[in-house]
């Protein structure tokens, strides 16, 4: 069974992708697989100007599969992961967020790699990976270039939650709206308003243009950070207890290596 669903909008220049699991939208190995077939059968669509991601229901995605963290999983579920970021990144088709209930983990991850997010008043986002006695790879490159080293850093190394109007205040987020209903239609009129009267294959220079440098850094860096988490973090006590802890329902003993 599928996990994502699409509807293509506007004279099909753009793509709706909603995240569909029946729960908490879990980025899993199923939707991850999903999501990559659906974004490579892009590549040759030469009028899509727009993909816009959401989850249905209450929330955009609860994060990445935490059965899926294990040490025995680990490599596979994250080089998954990250493949999306650089289809994504190569494609170069502008995308959007549109961020209702909880938005966390890998989940915030998938919004981060968008060129804007919108949200409504629901919204609680963060990367709480550090609780489980992780870390995100994707967030602590794309955090500080969107928001600058002290937002991010507060974020990646706390953990905490924070809401969509903090989050527009960082400038993370491009504006919030009352509810869902408001948030689809008024990012309805802004894609009318910015997007569709442009050239499809204009707008993929334009986002090549403006992330050059952030490109740049995704693609050096990413591989690195892919690298120390199944290399070296999952090699650490912590690592597995705060995983294992985490699907025994229990609290973590941490013996600090």
């Amino acid at each position: 069974m599928k996990k994502v669903k699409t509807e293509y909008l506007f004279d099909g220049s753009v793509v709706r992708i909603i995240l569909d699991d029946g729960k908490g939208n879990v980025l899993d190995h199923v939707m991850m697989a999903d999501l990559q077939a659906l974004l490579e059968s892009f590549q040759t669509d030469t009028k899509i100007k727009l993909i816009t991601f959401e989850g249905e229901g209450k929330h955009f995605s609860f994060g990445a599969s935490v059965e899926e963290h294990t040490k025995d999983c680990a490599g596979a579920m994250i080089s998954n992961f990250h493949k999306l970021f650089f289809t994504i990144r190569d494609l170069a088709i502008p995308t959007m967020a549109k961020i209702s209930g909880q938005c966390l983990g890998g989940g915030l991850e998938l919004a981060l790699i968008c060129n804007f997010l919108f949200a409504d008043k629901s919204a609680k986002l963060g990367q709480p990976e550090i609780v489980l006695g992780v870390f995100p790879p994707p967030a602590s490159l794309l955090l500080p270039l969107k928001i600058g080293y002290a937002r991010a850093e507060d974020i990646l190394i706390t953990g905490r939650t924070f809401g969509a109007e903090e989050g527009k205040a960082m400038g993370l987020i491009n504006d919030v709206f009352e509810d869902k209903g408001q948030l689809n239609s008024e990012t309805n009129a802004w894609i009318e308003k910015n997007i569709v009267p442009k050239s499809a294959s204009s707008l993929r220079y334009g986002v090549k243009a403006a992330r050059i440098k952030f490109n740049h850094i995704l693609g050096n860096f990413l591989p690195q950070l892919e690298h120390m988490y199944v290399k070296q973090l999952m090699e650490t006590h912590d690592a597995n207890e705060g995983i294992n802890s985490f699907l025994e329902k229990r609290k973590p003993v941490w013996n600090n290596n």
